[in-house]
């Protein structure tokens, strides 16, 4: 199997709870399991991994985690690329409170690491869902998967089972 990093932000543990099942499905060591705000260095980790799933929670107006923006600048002034990677997005929102901006980190991320050549994969169906607005939505799906404890808590685990069968298909 392909060799996997996960890379995620998380202030409330509901996108480390995303982040956990991912690395036990997977069989994911800890090292490879990178908590943006304290074990991540530079945009060279990225390099290590054929496949990335990358989690982050939504903030303010749509914002991806404050720990992802010093990557995302990084990525962006160095031009990396991500040609040969696939990638796959985790994150949580709250789609009452914030539903104008529902899990828009994840079409953040999407747009950084898919305009640089990433494989993206774990599309998910929005049909499930109740929220006005997001960026996370590409071509009538999220570009990932979108997790709403606050509201939705009862279909979480069921959702991430799904997604992480999902995955597993597309990665054999």
């Amino acid at each position: 199997m392909a060799k996997i990093g996960i890379f995620y932000a998380s202030a409330g543990g509901n996108t480390t709870q995303i982040a956990k099942a991912l690395q036990e499905a997977f069989e994911v060591e800890d090292e490879a399991c990178v908590l943006m705000e304290e074990d991540f260095d530079s945009a060279q980790q990225f390099e290590d991994f054929e496949v990335l799933f990358l989690g982050s929670s939504t903030w303010g107006q749509g914002d991806v985690h404050f720990s992802w923006v010093d990557a995302l600048l990084e990525i962006g002034s160095k031009n990396l690329s991500f040609e040969g990677k696939t990638v796959a997005f985790f994150g949580t929102g709250d789609s009452q409170k914030h539903g104008e901006h529902f899990c828009s980190a994840l079409g953040k991320l999407y747009e950084v690491f898919a305009k640089r050549g990433a494989n993206v994969v774990g599309f998910t169906d929005e049909g499930d869902y109740t929220y006005e607005a997001s960026l996370a939505r590409i071509d009538g799906k999220f570009c990932g998967l979108a997790i709403d404890n606050m509201n939705e808590s009862n279909k979480s685990e069921e959702r991430i089972e799904k997604w992480i069968a999902q995955l597993k298909e597309a990665l054999a």
